[in-house]
């Protein structure tokens, strides 16, 4: 905290300390004076300037030394070391003032009393201020680790991914091979490659720009509607000043994936998935249910990952909505 103030924002602190402390005697003053005459009173006002100086000087450096040199926490030891250097100090106040003013007591109980203050009020402060950083030293601990414990959980979702991802993908490429679509293949191949160099490096972002999923997206459509032999279209709508919003990194690809999993594509059931945004600044993914004769087995992975990055990075939920022919889900911006 010491960090915090200039030395000559220390040195006023120091001056409004020994001026608090020296108060009684202040208000004393002018009665002390009233006694003396000439030189004495002079002299009087002249030690009076003295010993606030130095009352002020003890305060700067016990200021110094509480927060730079004693760092124990116990109350105890932190007073015992104030009042020992408090001690010293009176004994040189002490001798400085008999050898100049040996005709006037300026060292005598409420001086030391005075003393014994400076010293109490060195330790609470320490005290408090040492209390104060150890709190907020462990609080920036507790908060290092929840930031960990966040990463270590966004890891893992995002580790979710890529195998389940990869699997799917081989499908399509299996079948361009049996058809023996050289050109075909190769440029699924390269769609492939972009799909999956998205995907490692998905490790290393949090948050995307919504243009770059949806960049993401056209090679993954490629590769889908290859692998549907056009039975799966995608449209895209989205206005151009929405395309710098934020969103969790592979947001889009296990709802389509999803949609492949849970419904049934064919000549008879086209599937057409819809990518817009709605008046809520929502990203909604909208695609027809075509039920499967075969419910496919799954664990709700894909949807529950989805729901975990987007807390974890966002603070917000997403919304699904099933109304019986079509299913939607709501990806909130940011």
């Amino acid at each position: 905290m010491l960090k915090k103030y200039s030395p000559y924002q220390l040195l006023f602190i120091s001056l409004i300390a020994a001026l608090f402390v020296m108060y009684p005697d202040i208000t004393w003053l002018p009665f002390d004076l009233g006694r003396l005459t000439g030189s004495e009173k002079t002299n009087y006002i002249a030690f009076y300037l003295l010993r606030y100086a130095f009352l002020a000087a003890l305060v700067f450096l016990l200021i110094k030394i509480n927060l730079l040199r004693i760092k124990t926490p116990d109350f105890k030891k932190r007073f015992g070391y104030n009042v020992i250097i408090s001690i010293v100090a009176y004994a040189i106040y002490g001798g400085l003032s008999f050898l100049m003013y040996a005709k006037v007591r300026h060292y005598g109980s409420l001086v030391l009393f005075q003393f014994f203050i400076i010293s109490i009020l060195s330790t609470l402060m320490g005290h408090i201020i040492t209390l104060y950083n150890e709190q907020r030293k462990r609080e920036l601990e507790i908060e290092e680790l929840k930031v960990k414990n966040l990463e270590s959980r966004y890891d893992a979702l995002t580790n979710q991914i890529n195998p389940h991802f990869f699997f799917n993908s081989l499908n399509g490429l299996t079948s361009l091979i049996r058809k023996k679509n050289n050109e075909e293949t190769l440029t699924y191949v390269n769609k492939l490659s972009d799909v999956f160099r998205y995907i490692l490096q998905s490790d290393k972002k949090g948050l995307v720009t919504l243009e770059e999923e949806l960049t993401f997206v056209d090679a993954f459509r490629y590769m889908m509607e290859i692998r549907f032999a056009n039975k799966l279209e995608y449209h895209i709508n989205i206005d151009q000043k929405t395309l710098s919003q934020k969103i969790p990194v592979l947001s889009i690809l296990p709802l389509l994936d999803n949609v492949v999993v849970h419904n049934t594509i064919d000549s008879d059931h086209k599937m057409v998935i819809n990518i817009f945004v709605n008046e809520n600044n929502e990203l909604v993914i909208s695609n027809p249910i075509y039920p499967k004769l075969s419910p496919s087995v799954t664990n709700g992975t894909g949807l529950k990952n989805l729901e975990g990055r987007f807390l974890l990075l966002m603070n917000k939920q997403i919304k699904t909505e099933n109304k019986g022919n079509v299913f939607n889900v709501y990806l909130p911006l940011g």
